[in-house]
């Protein structure tokens, strides 16, 4: 199983990059980077940096980690320009680059810089056809299309990525219409969720996949959750008051081991944790590393 570390964007460059360095050296496998241009909430005015300027800058200064968009938003960008700047971070970082997409949700950014934001259904109908047109440049040396959405012409894309191919996961957990795009294009997927939540959604893509006659094992499944990880039975039962639904990991080192083997069970690939809740400095050192040398230690699944 793989372990991620999600650094938050709103903190300076040089603590996300001392972040990912101290992951890069403790035995984590990959760092996302979320696509957002503001906060999302009532207070819009704190600092977020930008996901794809951020991960080229992380791509030539951490050596190993995979490094990957969670997610890109596809409203955000023209899908063909998207395309060339995801092969640019992939031979930036050597072929270690991961292309998270997701159809868009944060309706008040999209107000705010005057981008199409549509209903449900127009989104993730951009999503579709920004899919095909990314896969057609990645996969061949010219791609016209004319889409309802996007239009190409004979369009190049050079150099092409290192990674053939290189992987595309999908975010979101649409039952319906999401998850059957990630059952056709998709390499990796990805949705916030807890080891229950995670045999659910998979059954349905599952199913999604031998609809499209695809076998399901193509594709790496990851899931996100907050840790909270401690031997206070008093500030565990407070966290777990929260309901049972929740995409929280909550235990004690040997808890959190037998949590991470039932994903690992369940047939979750890949663990995200991010690092929104885990405090300041040495503290978050401290806490990410406990994880690593005694909860992912203790699992045997690293």
């Amino acid at each position: 199983m793989r372990f991620s570390f999600w650094p938050g964007s709103g903190q300076p460059f040089e603590t996300v990059k001392a972040l990912a360095l101290h992951a890069e050296a403790t035995g984590w496998d990959g760092i996302y980077y979320a696509d957002h241009f503001m906060p999302n909430g009532a207070d819009v005015s704190g600092p977020l940096n930008e996901a794809w300027t951020t991960l080229a800058a992380l791509a030539a200064t951490v050596p190993r980690v995979r490094l990957g968009t969670l997610v890109t938003g596809n409203t955000y960008r023209h899908p063909a320009i998207l395309a060339k700047m995801a092969a640019s971070v992939d031979q930036i970082s050597g072929g270690r680059f991961i292309l998270g997409l997701g159809a868009g949700w944060q309706e008040n950014e999209h107000k705010a810089y005057g981008l199409e934001f549509s209903t449900v259904r127009g989104r993730l109908d951009r999503l579709a056809e920004a899919l095909e047109v990314i896969t057609g440049l990645f996969e061949n040396e010219r791609t016209t299309l004319a889409g309802k959405h996007y239009q190409l012409e004979d369009a190049p894309l050079e150099p092409k990525p290192v990674q053939n191919p290189l992987p595309i996961l999908i975010g979101g957990g649409g039952e319906k219409v999401l998850l059957k795009l990630v059952a056709r294009y998709a390499d990796e997927w990805n949705i916030w969720g807890n080891v229950a939540t995670m045999k659910h959604k998979m059954a349905i893509l599952d199913q999604h996949c031998r609809d499209l006659e695809r076998d399901p094992t193509e594709i790496k499944r990851s899931a996100v959750a907050m840790l909270f990880m401690s031997e206070d039975k008093s500030f565990l039962d407070k966290i777990r008051t929260g309901g049972p639904d929740r995409p929280v990991i909550v235990g004690t080192a040997k808890e959190v081991a037998d949590i991470l083997r039932a994903y690992a069970e369940a047939g979750v690939d890949e663990i995200v944790i991010p690092d929104f809740n885990l405090g300041e400095g040495d503290k978050k050192r401290e806490r990410v590393d406990r994880f690593m040398n005694e909860a992912v230690a203790a699992s045997g699944l690293h």
